[in-house]
Formats: structure tokens, C-alpha cells, sequence
């Protein structure tokens, strides 16, 4: 069962700074839970793997394609969280021209798997991945998930029925 609250982690993200000049303006910098969550009202979607066919075809573009309406249900920010590091989140957000949504790396999973969503997708060759949900998160405190149905390890394939974003929109005008 998933925790009331989000897991204290820190992300390690990757930031654009001009002032560094060159073709790779870009530093680290070190995100906390507090920092993404707290005083905000945020949507975050997990899903299990950058540029794969689910995520990279309906997953993700469902979310950018929606993020004015999320804006406007008085969502702060949408956030895209999957196992992969700051350099394939860039890369994938880029080659999909996500300009709205958050990229959030989990690359040691120390968040997926405090949430109690880390698999082992070793059958795909995929390693250690994130279950596919999405959930709205007020100040830290999870008010709802929507998890896709049959978690567990090696699944041939992880559907996307409720996590998307038309799910978490139709929760939100709900409220």
C-alpha cells in the first residue's frame, strides 16, 4: 500500500545555466521532496521507461497536451517521474517537445521504491522500473492515485487505463 505522504528523497536533476556558455549549459542541482511538493498542489505520473512505446506515444503526451487545463483546475505543476537519470529525461523531453510538464529523474529509484511501485522488468531487459500511476499530491500528502491494475514483477506489458491524463482531469473537475 502506498504512503500517506511522499518519500523524503532528493532527485538529482539537471538545470540549464547560460552563465556556463558552451554547447552543455547545464549543472546539477539537487531537488528535495519538499522542494517538488510542499505547499503546492501538484499531478505526478510515473511510468516505466523513457522513449518506450506506452510512455512515449500516449503516456506523456497526454499530460503535456492537458497541462493548461491541469493549470487551470489549480494545479501548480505537472510532473513526469520515471527510473532514468537527468540526461535520458532531457533527451526524451526534448525529442518529444515537452515544454509544459516537469521532468523528474528517479535514476537510483530511491522515490519509486519508497512508494512501494519499484519492479523488476528483467524479462524486457529493462531492470528495475517504476509501475505506471499517477496521483495528485497537496503539500506532500497523497490525496488520490489512480494505479494501474495488475502490479508485479516481469509483467509482459503495463497498461495505461487509469493513470492518464483524462482520468486524473475527470478526478479533479470532480472535487
Amino acid at each position: 500500500m502506498p504512503p500517506a505522504t511522499v518519500p523524503d528523497v532528493t532527485f538529482h536533476t539537471r538545470v540549464r545555466n547560460d552563465a556556463l556558455g558552451g554547447p552543455n549549459p547545464f549543472e546539477w542541482k539537487d531537488l528535495t521532496t519538499a522542494e517538488v511538493f510542499g505547499g503546492r498542489s501538484v499531478v505526478l505520473f510515473a511510468l516505466p521507461g523513457a522513449f518506450t512505446p506506452a510512455c512515449s506515444d500516449d503516456h506523456l503526451p497526454g499530460y503535456e497536451q492537458h497541462a493548461d487545463a491541469f493549470s487551470a483546475l489549480g494545479i501548480d505543476q505537472v510532473i513526469c517521474l520515471s527510473v532514468n537519470d537527468a540526461f535520458v529525461m532531457f533527451q526524451w523531453a526534448k525529442s518529444k517537445g515537452i515544454e509544459k510538464v516537469f521532468m523528474l529523474p528517479d535514476g537510483n529509484a530511491d522515490f519509486t521504491r519508497q512508494m512501494g511501485m519499484l519492479v523488476k522488468r528483467g524479462r524486457q531487459g529493462m531492470g528495475m522500473r517504476s509501475w505506471r500511476y499517477a496521483m495528485h499530491v497537496e503539500d506532500g500528502r497523497i490525496v488520490k492515485m489512480f494505479v494501474e491494475p495488475g502490479f508485479r514483477d516481469d509483467p509482459p506489458g503495463v497498461g495505461l487505463t487509469v493513470s492518464d491524463a483524462g482520468t486524473m482531469l475527470d478526478y479533479l473537475r470532480s472535487r
